[in-house]
């Protein structure tokens, strides 16, 4: 089970790549796991501004519909487009590749709530 330390991570199974003041989030390895092949990413929030914790998206994989749920307040600036062609890079690159949206967080302090790869995990059981 790949689980980079330098991400930050969410009960949801989320990651969380902070540069400045913009976060690159995905799935991670385990959660893409779970789910299986992949076959659709939607998100449809680009350019809306969210709470933390709301829904941005869905993702959908052969056998389920998961909704994904933001991990900080922010603007959606980026969706990774070439999903809606090869969703299966969410599989095959969880932490590359495979990331769904960009956000500029809108406020700092609340990166201090999500979890460090140790606590993640913990939360997995690896």
């Amino acid at each position: 089970m790949n689980i980079p330390s330098d991400l930050k991570y969410t009960k949801d199974h989320e990651w969380v790549k902070i540069e400045g003041d913009v976060a690159t989030v995905g799935i991670t390895d385990f959660a893409q796991s779970e789910l299986g092949d992949i076959v659709y990413v939607e998100v449809e929030t680009v350019d809306e501004t969210l709470d933390k914790d709301e829904v941005f998206g869905t993702v959908e994989a052969v056998k389920t519909v998961s909704d994904l749920f933001l991990p900080l307040s922010g603007e959606i600036i980026e969706f990774n487009e070439s999903l809606e062609d090869e969703p299966e890079k969410v599989n095959s690159d969880p932490y590359g590749d495979g990331w769904m949206v960009k956000i500029k967080v809108n406020n700092a302090s609340e990166v201090e709530e999500l979890m460090n790869d140790a606590d993640y995990k913990a939360l997995i059981g690896a």
